[in-house]
């Protein structure tokens, strides 16, 4: 499996040898792209997927740390944590694969905890407003976590 991630078109796309599966929806950083640790842009170039984290959290699961706290996001919620960039559903942990560019030091994607994750303003999605990582609707990102595998290529563009 093979995801490509376009920037400027704010999609993730789904291959499995060369054949198109699916299109996904996403949200990149606000900040923009780049690669060093404290910016808050998104990484660019390939990437592989080192983790795939809550395959069987409920949806809308709130994760803490890459642990499910055992709270379900709702609105309510919400109100607690105003400016929280929620981390829900599911994490697919991504990890650099060019060393010195997205890999290593103060550009490791791995290190900066970047992540394809479900979130709280699925009404942002098609338009930059993370804090880094790639947001997807919750029920898009347990769809996806269901088909990939620990090692599948990511491109970031």
């Amino acid at each position: 499996m093979h995801l490509y991630i376009s920037i400027a078109s704010q999609c993730l796309l789904v291959s499995n040898r060369g054949t198109f599966q699916k299109s996904y929806r996403i949200s990149s950083a606000k900040n923009g792209l780049g690669e060093t640790e404290g910016s808050y842009c998104t990484p660019r170039g390939w990437h592989s997927v080192a983790e795939i984290i809550g395959k069987e959290a409920p949806i809308y699961s709130v994760f803490k740390g890459r642990l499910p706290t055992g709270q379900i996001y709702t609105p309510d919620l919400a109100h607690e944590g105003l400016d929280n960039d929620w981390i829900l559903s599911r994490i697919i942990r991504l990890k650099g694969c060019e060393r010195g560019f997205n890999l290593g030091g103060h550009v490791d994607s791995y290190s900066r905890y970047i992540y394809i994750h479900g979130c709280a303003a699925e009404d942002l999605l098609g338009q930059p407003a993370s804090q880094g990582c790639i947001r997807m609707g919750n029920q898009a990102v347990i769809a996806l976590a269901r088909f990939i595998r620990v090692g599948d290529t990511v491109f970031i563009d």
